[in-house]
């Protein structure tokens, strides 16, 4: 599933979420617009054109991974985030590079058999629904569930209302017998109704549900066991199948399941698992995080950790490169699997990584560390700003808070002084700084009801007057 968007289209639908970083936004805008290119192309050259990999360089906070998410939502794409420094070479304690492949892969599952259930919903609706009609009249359409008017085998009290073919619900037990109504389609019609309104949720009806038998492995660990727990697992299902018991539950959790069921009949797992494969082959993202973590600066002696990160380096470049994986849903070609490498490079740099490795990824973009104008913009422009979600979180206590313009310019200049002078984190200093500010109001909230409140600059520096005249409290706070 390919996007058709322009690259021009791609950047602006990002700017309605991160500010600035213009130039990895075009990047990453080309290289989805390159995999549209590829699909039109004749099927002999479409498999010579490789996805040209990117490294992204900035420190943290600046909008990397919400760059690779966004995109990734944006285009329908499987998209996972991995870590470089929790996989280790093959040989030693810990994940196996494939391992990110399975996972995109049960992503990629997962998402195609959520738009297939959304095909099917109506249908699946209307079959659970019956269903549901047949446990709480049976009979009716030739159900074999116990009625409710008979005593129940494990001695629970019979529900608060009986039920008759020919009769209607009422509460306490009684029936009322319209005899002059053809018998069970009536009733059948009353119950539907009510079942719509909501009005039976709280009964109850018994259904056979599955339950899974035998010992629940699970294998963690070792190098190249992640597959392997699978397999175990697997081959426990058959040996011990699950097997279906009788229970009671709320009519509303009944028809949860029976919903389940109708969309996994009407749904051909089949097909699900083969456009999955497709799509995570052609479209697929993994987005490989602190990767300059497992570079290896050219300092005097190498040995120890260097050792571990060139090995994880080498697993990863055949991955990178092209490589056949095995998954439970079959063999996973990485050829056309576009790959976005970030990490902040603060001690050590692109170049320390392998070379063969540097040459899978040839477009790099520097992200610029954020300003006090942009971090204002984050405040104000993308549409889930952290003055939109304040003032929604507190809006539900009936709180009308408004932040003014210069409140919001205060907020932005701290920021941007606290991350020089401590650590840079980036936009994720406003975290912390709008928790500060807004704690005092956010635990009086309930006691407020109906209060408006304006943020202004003497408030903010009101709330951020202790760490702002003590550094090193400021480490500590924010």
């Amino acid at each position: 599933m390919s996007t058709t968007l322009t690259p021009r289209q791609i950047v602006s639908e990002l700017d309605k979420y991160i500010v600035g970083q213009q130039e990895a936004k075009r990047m990453v805008a080309i290289a989805m617009r390159n995999r549209w290119r590829r699909q039109q192309l004749p099927e002999h050259l479409r498999e010579e054109v490789a996805p040209k990999n990117i490294i992204m360089i900035g420190p943290t906070g600046v909008g990397k991974t919400e760059i690779a998410r966004r995109l990734a939502k944006l285009c329908g794409s499987p998209f996972i985030k991995v870590e470089a420094t929790k996989y280790t070479e093959v040989g030693y304690i810990g994940r196996d590079v494939e391992s990110m492949i399975r996972d995109l892969m049960e992503i990629g599952v997962n998402m195609v058999r959520e738009e297939q259930n959304e095909l099917v919903r109506g249908q699946a609706e209307s079959k659970a629904e019956e269903r549901l009609l047949d446990l709480l009249l049976p009979g009716s359409h030739g159900g074999t569930a116990r009625p409710f008017d008979q005593p129940a085998s494990s001695g629970r009290p019979r529900p608060d209302f009986a039920v008759g073919p020919d009769s209607v619900p009422i509460p306490g037990g009684s029936l009322e017998t319209h005899a002059d109504q053809p018998k069970g389609d009536s009733t059948r019609e009353k119950f539907r109704e009510m079942w719509r309104k909501g009005q039976l949720d709280n009964r109850e009806v018994e259904l056979e549900v599955e339950v899974s038998q035998g010992p629940q492995v699970e294998i963690m660990g070792m190098p190249g066991m992640d597959q392997m727990g699978g397999q175990f697992k697997d081959m426990f299902s058959k040996i011990f199948p699950s097997k279906r018991q009788r229970r009671r539950l709320k009519v509303k959790d009944a028809y949860g399941i029976l919903l389940q069921e109708e969309s996994e009949q009407l749904i051909d797992q089949e097909k699900v698992v083969e456009i999955a494969r497709e799509r995570v082959e052609q479209t697929g993202i993994v987005f490989l995080d602190e990767i300059d973590k497992i570079a290896t600066p050219e300092s005097g002696q190498r040995g120890g950790a260097d050792v571990s990160r060139q090995g994880v380096q080498r697993d990863i470049l055949p991955i990178v490169e092209g490589s056949v994986v095995s998954t439970k849903y079959g063999s996973i070609r990485t050829d056309h699997i576009l790959f976005i490498a970030a990490g902040a490079f603060h001690f050590s740099k692109p170049s320390d990584l392998m070379p063969e490795l540097q040459g899978r990824f040839p477009l790099r973009v520097e992200l610029n560390a954020l300003s006090k104008d942009d971090f204002l913009r984050i405040l104000t422009e993308p549409h889930n700003a952290l003055t939109i979600q304040y003032s929604a979180l507190l809006g539900t206590e009936g709180v009308d808070v408004d932040f003014s313009r210069e409140a919001l310019e205060e907020i932005a200049a701290f920021a941007e002084t606290v991350n020089r002078q401590t650590e840079n984190i980036g936009a994720r200093r406003l975290y912390t700084i709008m928790e500060k500010i807004l704690a005092e109001l956010s635990f009086n909230a309930p006691d407020m009801n109906g209060h408006k409140m304006t943020v202004d600059p003497n408030y903010v520096r009101s709330q951020l007057k202790d760490v702002e005249t003590d550094a090193d409290l400021s480490r500590f706070i924010l």
